[in-house]
């Protein structure tokens, strides 16, 4: 247990945390289960998990709420679940630091891949001959991404990005005046084939895009070409 990373799963449907629980368990996590919002929050903060998969619709405090409270004394991972009936545009533009989004009803596989993907950039930093290929900075239009600092910055100001935001930001800025598709994204971010249904992809391109001051509606930074993909315009 001492050597298995700590996952603590909140969210009140019973069913579905003994489904994840046990799938997770079976590959390699020491999982915890919390019901109540309200509990999670200083449970989070006295147990430190490694990352914390957290549902929006809970009792005693929902999941946005649990997210705000604990965010200044906890700085791991939090992906957040929501329905699928659920305002997803306006859950995306709110500023509550979670790392990651997932849509239920959830699939054991796709969440175990965005766990990976999350605790794989904590624990394994680039490689000496990574880091030398990989360029420090780059500039695309106006924007500067730099990779010793993790941020993202127009005319000296830096944006509000979570890590797995500034990650697909730099994927795109690495390939400037290039459209990549989604599969491609999601291969290169999640190292799983895409299925089609997740909006993973899209619901971060819509957060990063309120962040840089793109508009979603006509983005000129960020584009969407239809059928094919994003583009990040080297303007």
């Amino acid at each position: 247990m001492v050597d298995k990373p700590h996952i603590l799963v909140v969210d009140d449907d019973v069913k579905l945390t003994e489904l994840i629980s046990a799938f997770l368990r079976d590959n390699g996590y020491y999982v915890e289960v919390e019901h109540r919002g309200d509990v999670a929050i200083e449970r989070i903060v006295k147990s430190q998990p490694r990352l914390v998969v957290l549902d929006i619709m809970l009792p005693g405090a929902d999941g946005l709420a649990v997210c705000r409270a604990v965010r200044a004394r906890y700085s791991g991972p939090i992906i957040m679940l929501t329905a699928l009936n659920d305002d997803i545009d306006e859950v995306a533009g709110l500023e509550i630091g979670a790392d990651d989004y997932l849509g239920k009803p959830i699939k054991p596989r796709l969440l175990l891949a965005h766990i990976r993907a999350l605790l794989r950039r904590i624990d394994e930093p680039d490689s000496p001959e990574q880091a030398n290929k990989t360029p420090k900075r780059i500039d695309v239009g106006d924007i500067v991404l730099d990779a010793g600092s993790r941020q993202a910055s127009r005319h000296g100001e830096v944006f509000d990005l979570t890590t797995a935001e500034f990650d697909l930001l730099w994927l795109l800025g690495m390939h400037a005046g290039q459209v990549l598709s989604r599969e491609e994204i999601h291969q290169r971010i999640f190292r799983v084939e895409y299925d089609g249904v997740d909006r993973t992809i899209d619901l971060r391109i819509s957060r990063i895009r309120k962040k840089i001051g793109d508009d979603p509606r006509s983005p000129h930074i960020i584009k969407t070409v239809r059928g094919s993909g994003y583009l990040f315009a080297a303007r």
